[in-house]
């Protein structure tokens, strides 16, 4: 006779979560009326965070959302998401968790090297992991901070993706910034807007404070360890930073949406603001 044990489940935990914040269940029209006013059009580019948890309980999850931000940026528009695989990157830095000093070798002989189709997401929540699956998504080729992207625009904004300056000028957060994407931060704040890291590159401080990366790959069919100097990039600021731009320009927008809200703002306006601020805020302004 066998025992039954019973195991709450972490996803469970989390849908009971999100029910107990939700007064009435947020749908995909309303998610596409939101989208709508916090800017996006038709026809255009646009750089989504997301953490869909934070508007309560959704009817339908991330495929409702992933089907409510296609219709707002119609056919011809172009949607763009990270698709960051922290953990293909230098052992001895890892944090969240660490791991012992007597491993990191190991991580660096035996880690799979970067496969756009393979390595898995880190961190990106529900949205980002459906957003992979939609068809026609393509990612780029960065092994540790990749960025996915489905649309007319999709090729264009991604490829290159050196690996160094992963998220400054020729990488594609300077595209972004081009063509003047919108980005549209679903139930997350600015720390989570990675195009700050494009204004944090920009500046004094960024040349100032750069280390070795690295990661595993396949170069000419064999996977090899190969290291690389980048910006050691720090987000500890970018809510400040965010903050500043909304006070000071009025470039940005925030729509209810459930228990949560949408923040959207131009690429370009919160690039431009934030470089100078982020160099000022840190010390670095000359």
């Amino acid at each position: 006779m066998s025992e039954s044990v019973s195991v709450t489940p972490e996803p469970w935990a989390r849908e009971a979560a999100a029910i107990a914040r939700t007064d009435v269940p947020v749908t995909r029209a309303e998610m596409v009326a939101a989208l709508q006013t916090a800017g996006v059009q038709p026809g255009g580019v646009v750089m989504v965070h997301s953490s869909l948890s934070r508007l309560g309980w959704v009817v339908g999850g991330a495929h409702a959302a992933v089907l409510a931000l296609t219709e707002a940026a119609g056919p011809g528009g172009t949607m763009v998401m990270p698709s960051m695989s922290a953990n293909l990157s230098e052992p001895s830095r890892w944090e969240a968790p660490p791991v012992p000093e007597s491993w990191w070798q190991t991580v660096r002989d035996e880690m799979p090297a970067y496969d756009v189709e393979l390595t898995p997401l880190v961190g990106m929540g529900a949205v980002a992991e459906c957003f992979r699956h939609l068809p026609g998504t393509i990612r780029s080729e960065h092994p540790a901070v990749s960025l996915m992207a489905n649309g007319p625009l999709a090729q264009e904004v991604l490829h290159p993706h050196n690996m160094t300056v992963a998220f400054g000028e020729g990488s594609p957060l300077s595209r972004l910034y081009e063509l003047d994407a919108r980005i549209v931060l679903v139930g997350v704040g600015h720390s989570n807007n990675t195009s700050l890291h494009l204004a944090e590159s920009r500046t004094r401080w960024a040349r100032e404070h750069t280390i070795m990366f690295g990661v595993p790959v396949t170069v000419d069919g064999e996977r090899r360890w190969v290291t690389y100097d980048d910006v050691d990039y720090d987000n500890h600021d970018f809510e400040a930073a965010g903050a500043a731009f909304a006070a000071a320009t009025g470039g940005e927008v925030r729509v209810p949406l459930g228990a949560g809200q949408l923040i959207a703002c131009n690429v370009r306006a919160i690039v431009d603001f934030a470089t100078e601020w982020l160099d000022y805020s840190r010390g670095t302004t000359v």
